[in-house]
């Protein structure tokens, strides 16, 4: 099986994903046929600030086999550019759309983050949703970071169970930072970051309404839901984001498509 290869809007130096999610799945199911080693990057309006501030976070992502329009505006600055078929990604229905496909098709899933007992429901809930599904794998990480011997010993772990997909949950940037520095070692197709929807389908948090989802207004909910912790995400990242989106739209900032490759 052979895709295709996707194009790519630069929103802010980041190539976000030009996609909807009948291609996001088509990819992933692409790289496990050829055999492929890659990551996907669930990008949101907070993904592209902190690329601002981190230019080895923005490499990150740009080095990425897919960097999902997770967000709203990103759907909405995609179509803008010219992709209008682009639509959202987001991590917890990339989820259960990936699921729902590797229950039929007997794909190899592994659970990778979440707090202690949250991959467990986790499993739970996803094998009683797709019957036939392999997860063939739990881990919950301490959220310290890990010695060399604890990371070799959790690689040993997941390449025993020889997953096709791993799940990550470990919050945005360490998710995609533990992403990038084990892509290959990992043998698996697709290490996919997914951040909050380990706790959405365990049952631990509640998503947004759909129609919340849909307008863009999701991140009125979270910040309600976890004010301590996502009140400099939203108050502070959002508004400088559209600040540096219409200098680029008017010219006044140039952004390269940056991911690495050529450095030393």
């Amino acid at each position: 099986m052979i895709q295709a290869k996707l194009t790519r809007t630069n929103i802010l130096g980041v190539g976000v994903s030009a996609i909807n999610m009948a291609q996001a799945t088509a990819a992933i199911e692409a790289w496990i046929a050829n055999g492929e080693r890659r990551y996907v990057c669930v990008a949101t309006v907070n993904n592209l600030t902190e690329c601002q501030r981190d230019p080895e976070f923005r490499r990150i992502h740009n080095r990425a086999g897919l960097v999902t329009p997770d967000g709203m505006p990103l759907v909405w600055l995609s179509r803008l550019k010219g992709a209008g078929h682009v639509e959202r990604v987001y991590g917890p229905d990339l989820m259960l759309a990936m699921c729902a496909i590797a229950a039929r098709k007997g794909y190899r899933n592994y659970l990778y983050g979440g707090a202690e007992g949250v991959g467990q429901k986790l499993a739970e809930k996803l094998t009683a949703r797709f019957p036939g599904l392999q997860i063939v794998g739990i881990d919950s990480p301490p959220f310290r970071p890990l010695t060399e011997e604890e990371d070799r010993a959790a690689v040993e772990r997941i390449n025993a169970c020889q997953p096709d997909i791993v799940w990550v949950g470990l919050s945005t940037p360490k998710q995609e930072r533990w992403m990038n520095a084990h892509v290959g070692r990992v043998q698996a197709a697709a290490l996919i970051g997914v951040g909050a929807a380990f706790d959405f389908h365990a049952g631990v948090k509640k998503q947004a309404p759909r129609w919340m989802q849909r307008s863009g207004l999701e991140w009125v909910f979270r910040l309600i839901s976890e004010p301590g912790r996502l009140w400099k995400r939203y108050l502070i990242n959002n508004p400088w984001f559209v600040w540096l989106v219409l200098l680029q739209s008017l010219g006044l900032r140039r952004y390269d498509l940056d991911d690495g490759s050529a450095r030393p």
